[in-house]
């Protein structure tokens, strides 16, 4: 089991950004990350995913960019152009890597605390 720490949410205006970061304890290049996101009385849904293994990306939004930085074993998701919908708790998720998995969140099996984000109007 990888331990996972958020950071970096926030309140931000309407067409800020936003950039949050996992903090995993084990190295990333062993997991699949994932970055969901659940707002009140919704469901917790995929915003974005990171294979470990070979860097392969998901995004559900073009206004995303996930990456990762190995040496520091940190996976990050840049949020542009913010929009009040977007306000939500944002978790980030591990999975053993090279399993093939899809960017879902019943597929993670271990999850940070969880960041939240608020943007306004």
């Amino acid at each position: 089991e990888v331990q996972l720490v958020e950071s970096g949410g926030g309140l931000v205006q309407a067409g800020g950004s936003l950039r949050l970061s996992c903090a995993a304890s084990g190295l990333i290049s062993e997991y699949d990350i994932g970055w969901f996101r659940q707002a009140p009385g919704k469901e917790r849904v995929e915003v974005a995913c990171i294979s470990g293994s070979d860097g392969k990306t998901h995004y559900t939004d073009s206004r995303l960019t996930i990456s990762s930085d190995g040496a520091k074993n940190t996976v990050y998701l840049q949020m542009n152009r913010l929009k009040p919908e977007d306000t939500a708790v944002y978790y980030c998720a591990a999975v053993d890597g090279g399993l093939g998995v899809l960017c879902k969140a019943y597929e993670y099996p271990d999850w940070g605390r969880g960041t939240q984000v608020t943007v306004s109007s």
